[in-house]
């Protein structure tokens, strides 16, 4: 009954910027932290940024730390990850998903479930 679908991934110049959307469908995620994730290939599922339910607090993977910001509106049962000054090192398919528990804050792609399929970000040097 739950999906995820992400949005807004696509080709920019290092420097530049995108937004990323995740739809929530089939039932509200209010009470549980949401994440993305973002992986490369031949990598692991890397984290990449978690929001918790209300919205009050985030936590950012060393990576993105400064340059990304994780936001949710509850009211439309969506999440989003502003990417500011993209590196190509960022290149990968992020994912958004929802935690399993609602006390769960952490990092571990174990940790949540829901995953949506994935939007490309590549971002030219």
């Amino acid at each position: 009954q739950a999906q995820l679908v992400e949005s807004g991934g696509g080709l920019v110049q290092a420097g530049g910027s995108l937004r990323l959307s995740c739809a929530a469908s089939g039932r509200t995620f209010s009470s549980y932290a949401m994440g993305w994730f973002r992986q490369a290939p031949g990598k692991e599922r890397e984290f990449v940024a978690t929001i918790i339910g209300s919205g009050s607090g985030t936590y950012y993977g060393d990576s993105v730390k400064g340059r990304f910001t994780i936001s949710r509106n509850n009211a439309k049962n969506t999440i989003y990850l502003q990417m500011n000054n993209l590196k190509p090192e960022d290149t990968a398919v992020y994912y958004c998903a929802v935690a399993r528990e609602s006390w769960y804050i952490g990092t571990r792609t174990s940790g949540y479930n829901y995953w949506g399929q994935g939007t490309q970000v590549t971002v030219s040097s």
